[in-house]
């Protein structure tokens, strides 16, 4: 079983909320259908979402590392979750990786927009019809992360669900990173751990999630 990074700081605080914690924690790193990384992402992005940038992220950065994230693929996740959660509050979160001793980036080469093809440029078309402005600006955006190396399509696409499940977005952008995720090869048993392990960060939320995402069951 994982030990899950700063258990013994939890006890500090309050040793029965910590046996609750860690429960919940191996909730999460216990699912078989989500790789190590994608685990890792999943709670790094749970961190800015809320935002949670003291010890649960100074925890999640132990736990990602300690399962063989490097730190590049953490400051990658950062830049390519700046739009989605707002990039403020990705300055304050790259001061914490830096105040926690994560390495200097390696990646400073000028970023080169990617032309979009498949379910971002028809999502970008969609949003034509609401306001070309806001299109231009999201075809920008998405240019400029979705073809960059140190994380995989899948991983992208996960770290946005979270987004998405966090924040409650739950139409339009929830299916286009679903597609892009099953482009990637997930499956709806993908998204089944996804959101169990999402339960963690807000069990009310993850409710609303699997009642949009999954296939509903049939009984009889």
């Amino acid at each position: 079983m994982t030990q899950l990074a700063g258990a013994d700081a939890l006890t500090a605080l309050d040793p029965v909320f910590a046996q609750l914690a860690v429960g919940a924690g191996h909730n999460l790193w216990g699912l078989t259908h989500l790789t190590m990384r994608e685990k890792a992402f999943i709670c790094l992005t749970a961190d800015l979402c809320h935002p949670h940038l003291d010890v649960p992220l100074a925890m999640h950065v132990q736990m990602a590392l300690g399962n063989g994230v490097d730190a590049e693929s953490i400051r990658e996740l950062y830049r390519h979750l700046a739009p989605y959660v707002g990039y403020p509050i990705l300055v304050t979160a790259f001061q914490r990786l830096t105040e926690l001793g994560l390495p200097a980036a390696q990646d400073t080469d000028p970023i080169k927009p990617v032309p979009l093809a498949g379910p971002l440029i028809r999502a970008v078309h969609d949003l034509e019809e609401v306001d070309p402005g806001l299109a231009a600006f999201t075809e920008d955006q998405l240019a400029q992360r979705w073809a960059r190396p140190h994380l995989s399509i899948r991983e992208r696409a996960i770290a946005c669900l979270t987004v998405d499940v966090i924040y409650q977005t739950l139409g339009p952008s929830l299916r286009l990173h679903a597609e892009l995720a099953r482009s990637a090869g997930a499956t709806d048993e993908t998204f089944r751990d996804l959101i169990r392990g999402l339960a963690e960060f807000g069990l009310c939320r993850a409710w609303a999630a699997a009642d949009a995402l999954l296939p509903q069951q049939c009984s009889g």
